[in-house]
């Protein structure tokens, strides 16, 4: 079955860097796009960023462009998330999700937390 796994999570400064990442395992994983979402505490999802099955076309959310960056390995099934100049508005569970072709995200991680705080 599938399986979506993220870490790298954790208490960080302002301004400070953090990646994240996430090994899947069940699927084959280079024929997927991949997606990162976040929760803020007491807010909805919010898509942060995916990335095509290849890794050569990514995508992000105006709230994290010029600050984060999605790649992936497909040898290693795995795919990141670079974060740096981290704001406490980014505060959140991180989660890494898998995309049907038609976008629809049919499986989750479970997070991983990410703390922005002085």
């Amino acid at each position: 079955q599938v399986h979506l796994v993220e870490s790298g999570g954790g208490l960080v400064q302002p301004g400070g860097s953090l990646r994240l990442s996430c090994a899947a395992s069940g699927f084959t994983f280079g024929d997927f796009w991949m997606f990162w979402v976040r929760q803020a505490p007491g807010k909805g999802l919010e898509w942060v960023s995916h990335i095509n099955s290849g890794g050569g076309s990514t995508y992000y959310a105006d709230s994290v462009k010029g600050r984060f960056t999605i790649s992936r390995d497909n040898a290693k099934n795995t795919v990141y998330l670079q974060m740096n100049s981290l704001r406490s508005e980014d505060t959140a569970i991180y989660y890494c999700t898998k995309s049907l072709p038609n976008f629809v995200l049919d499986y989750w991680g479970k997070g991983t937390l990410v703390t922005v705080s002085s």
